[in-house]
């Protein structure tokens, strides 16, 4: 694609993450395939909305073929919210923010020492009612801390405080635990193949756990990030006391920090890690689309530092760059230099704030912004 078109026989895959805050994963593949289109009427498409395990990611499964199946389940502020997972034949993808997000609460309202994950349990359970035999479950975009023990409380286990009475919602709460039974757990989670996808490797706790990473993306001051890191590490300890070096082992695991920490009750569960986007790729038939694509276009919101660090246009530009395929990127807006995008294996980015620099006006116009930048893309390559 150097200094020219792709051939008359071009053949474009659009493998692009959501722009959060203004357009699904979906719509974006709908904008850019309508640029094209308008620029060169008879080129081929193939879209594939992708997404790296957090929020979007049953969409994409969605998108790529699997059925969409709700379910009511507990919200992470305790009311009753419709959650969604998806199902193909007997693989579920089963993603923590259609139950435990932050998409979830009211506008302004945060929830960082009560937020549960109670309804990801439940939200599991549902998988494994429905049949499922292998569970992908995408973490990413929680509203909670609490360690995964609200989701490993909907699965059968029992978490009591000093006067026997079970501990209350949230991270906070494990403060005060005094004993953890997991004997109850639903037998059926050990008999699935379950892999948890995440795009972050943190651990528990720490300088570099959940609480004191993400804990502020979900309101928690510093106050409460010293007192969910203490409850989580506490949580630890009690867990060592009921089943074993397991629980100290996992909570220095890679991806246990996922999602406040409850890619720690998935390891508990026995689930393996893998990283988010690499997956996804795999579970959305990533690869015979992209062995037919002459073209790749992916991209999200904001392509940056974190960008490079497992995120989903990353994982496809390195995917692409493996089969020898091009690839440019959309996105809302550019924080990476073109030396950072070619070592991605992005050969250009095509950034909404070059037709428009103001947010405020590009974010509520971004789609018909992408079609223009799509445009763009069809005059300068194919």
């Amino acid at each position: 694609m150097t200094d020219g078109a792709v051939t008359e026989t071009a053949r474009v895959l659009i493998a692009a993450d959501k722009f959060k805050g203004s357009l699904t994963a979906v719509q974006v593949a709908e904008r850019v395939t309508a640029g094209l289109r308008k620029a060169v009427p008879g080129v081929e498409i193939e879209t594939l909305p992708v997404a790296d395990g957090g929020d979007g990611t049953v969409a994409a499964a969605v998108a790529a073929g699997f059925e969409r199946r709700e379910v009511r389940v507990t919200g992470p502020l305790g009311d009753q919210v419709t959650a969604a997972f998806a199902l193909r034949g007997s693989t579920a993808v089963v993603e923590m923010a259609e139950a435990s997000g932050l998409q979830l609460l009211p506008a302004g309202v945060f929830a960082p020492l009560t937020a549960t994950t109670y309804g990801s349990g439940e939200l599991l359970k549902a998988a494994l009612d429905a049949g499922a035999r292998s569970i992908v479950f995408g973490v990413g975009g929680s509203a909670t801390t609490d360690g995964g023990a609200g989701m490993l409380a909907a699965l059968g286990a029992v978490f009591l405080d000093a006067n026997g009475e079970p501990v209350g919602p949230g991270g906070g709460a494990l403060a005060g635990l005094a004993s953890a039974d997991l004997s109850g757990i639903d037998p059926r989670i050990k008999e699935v193949d379950f892999v948890l996808a995440s795009d972050v490797d943190n651990p528990l706790t720490g300088p570099k756990g959940a609480p004191a990473v993400y804990g502020p993306q979900k309101g928690a001051s510093p106050e409460d990030v010293a007192t969910l890191d203490a409850a989580l590490a506490h949580f630890a300890v009690v867990l060592e006391k009921s089943i074993g070096s397991l629980a100290a082992e996992a909570a220095v695991s890679p991806g246990a920090g996922g999602a406040g920490g409850i890619g720690y009750g998935a390891l508990l569960l026995g689930a393996s890690f893998r990283p988010g986007i690499e997956l996804m790729l795999e579970v959305l038939g990533f690869a015979p689309a992209l062995e037919r694509a002459t073209l790749v276009i992916t991209g999200e919101g904001s392509l940056d530092e974190q960008t490079l660090h497992g995120k989903a246009p990353a994982g496809v530009a390195a995917a692409a760059r493996a089969a020898g395929k091009p690839v440019v990127a959309v996105c809302g807006r550019l924080l990476l230099t073109q030396e950072a995008l070619q070592a991605a294996g992005i050969q250009r980015a095509y950034p909404l704030t070059d037709l428009e620099p103001d947010p405020a006006v590009s974010i509520p116009n971004a789609g018909p912004l992408l079609e223009r930048v799509a445009e763009s893309i069809a005059a300068d390559v194919l």
